[in-house]
């Protein structure tokens, strides 16, 4: 009895030992597997670039959108008089842009005058107004109308169709 409680004892511990022990080789992968790793990089890169390219047209956009120099230069202009922390301003900015959706850019373009920057807080200061405000620029620059507070999207494009009509006479 005692030889098979030591043979026993002995394949335990050769059990114990033998996964650090043996190592197995690793698989080569197959074809189906680099194919799979291919396409999942593909598709990770795509939407990795598609992602940046939302993230830089935005950025670009926005940049335009402050760009107070294209007032007066021909097109009709909405300029947003905005605080960026101000929910309510927010709120007309949202509302303002879903209402310059039935405009083309070369019909009508909107500009937000960020009042926490000296150019933004120099053109309300110019035109004695305060933020949550659109002034409503004809093509040469000069003021026709001021809506002052938040508006919905069908009151600001019933106006700002007025406005476009009005700055072409």
């Amino acid at each position: 009895m005692k030889r098979q409680k030591r043979g026993a004892k002995r394949n335990q511990q050769a059990k114990a030992k033998a996964p650090a022990q043996a190592k197995e080789p690793e698989a080569t992968p197959s074809r189906r597997d680099l194919f799979r790793k291919v396409g999942t990089g593909a598709l990770a890169l795509a939407v990795v670039g598609g992602v940046s390219w939302y993230f830089v047209e935005d950025v670009k956009a926005t940049i335009r959108e402050e760009d107070l120099t294209r007032i007066g230069q021909g097109i009709p202009t909405i300029v947003q008089i905005h605080d960026p922390q101000c929910s309510r301003c927010v709120a007309l900015q949202r509302e303002t842009r879903s209402a310059m959706d039935a405009f083309e850019d070369d019909e009508l373009q909107f500009l937000v005058a960020n009042i926490r920057s000296d150019k933004g807080r120099r053109l309300a200061n110019e035109h004695g107004v305060g933020h949550v405000t659109l002034l409503l620029f004809d093509g040469k620059g000069e003021v026709l109308n001021v809506l002052v507070g938040n508006k919905d999207s069908d009151v600001l494009e019933r106006a700002f169709r007025r406005h476009v009509t009005r700055s072409r006479s």
